[in-house]
């Protein structure tokens, strides 16, 4: 796979289109890249349910105003990876902290080589990085609205919903589906039932995945990343709030840890929630995530 160069007063080009091995699956994605070289290249790691077309305004703006190319990609089982129905996916949460994290910088090193190396993770795309051997090459590590949540973390009204989602309807739709119904549920895409499950149990656990590692995960090097690190939660986010954020340093004890509070009034916004750091409205405050 090749980068097209262009030389960096040209417009940058749309986003090329990138398919890549990940263990046991193909992964599709979109290269940015500003033309020349770049000052850094960024792996974008996405939300749950979030497809990575979400982010491509965040991504040119990262290109076009801070000259870095950026690979955005969806993991396997949803958006453009997925490969027929979401019943008939086998993928879980952990194939994609495992598998298709790590993979998706690996692709981003052979297309982009030679610069420094960013990685962006919006919410399970931030908590995952422990366990990538490949992550103590990173050379910046942004985290947002990402941390080992549980059940109780979210505030009512939202704790309820929260309930229903894990133990009623949510649970009911599963079963009955072999899937998620995402657009039913607010979520986008729909899931593959192993990701539901897998989300579940973290979420509904004390310790969050820690109960798993050495049995559905493996033992990670807790003290491997050393980059910089900027944990990034926003105020009014109840589906991960600043106090399950907070929990994320614990994670990365040997990194330089940066954490960051924004509020929506800041930014001259009405609200950001647990998605919306990342949407154009919120274009005010991207500077906030990276400079």
């Amino acid at each position: 796979m090749t980068v097209t160069q262009t030389p960096a007063t040209r417009t940058p080009p749309r986003g090329q289109v990138q398919i890549f091995p990940a263990e046991g699956a193909e992964l599709t994605g979109r290269l940015h890249h500003p033309g020349g070289t770049p000052r850094a290249a960024v792996v974008l790691h996405g939300a749950t349910g979030v497809p990575q077309s979400f982010y491509k305004p965040f991504a040119e703006w990262l290109c076009r105003s801070r000259g870095m190319a950026v690979l955005t990609y969806d993991y396997r089982g949803v958006g453009a990876s997925a490969k027929g129905s979401a019943r008939r996916s086998r993928a879980t949460m952990a194939d994609w902290g495992l598998r298709d994290q790590p993979a998706a910088q690996a692709a981003l090193e052979r297309l982009v080589p030679g610069v420094p190396v960013w990685a962006i993770g919006h919410s399970v795309g931030g908590y995952m990085m422990p366990f990538h051997a490949e992550a103590r090459r990173l050379a910046r590590i942004i985290t947002v609205a990402s941390g080992p949540v549980h059940l109780r973390d979210h505030p009512w009204p939202y704790r309820a919903l929260a309930t229903l989602f894990w133990y009623g309807p949510g649970a009911a739709a599963v079963a009955l589906a072999g899937y998620l119904p995402g657009r039913i549920f607010g979520l986008g895409p729909n899931l593959p039932s192993g990701v539901y499950w897998q989300w579940r149990r973290w979420c509904t656990r004390r310790g969050f995945y820690r109960r798993d590692i050495g049995r559905r995960l493996p033992v990670p090097d807790w003290k491997a990343i050393t980059a910089p690190l900027r944990i990034v939660a926003l105020e009014d986010d109840v589906m991960v709030p600043p106090a399950a954020v907070h929990r994320l340093a614990s994670l990365y004890p040997a990194a330089a840890i940066e954490e960051r509070l924004l509020r929506p009034v800041e930014f001259g916004l009405s609200q950001i929630g647990h998605i919306g750091a990342f949407a154009p409205r919120a274009r005010a405050l991207w500077p906030a995530l990276v400079d």
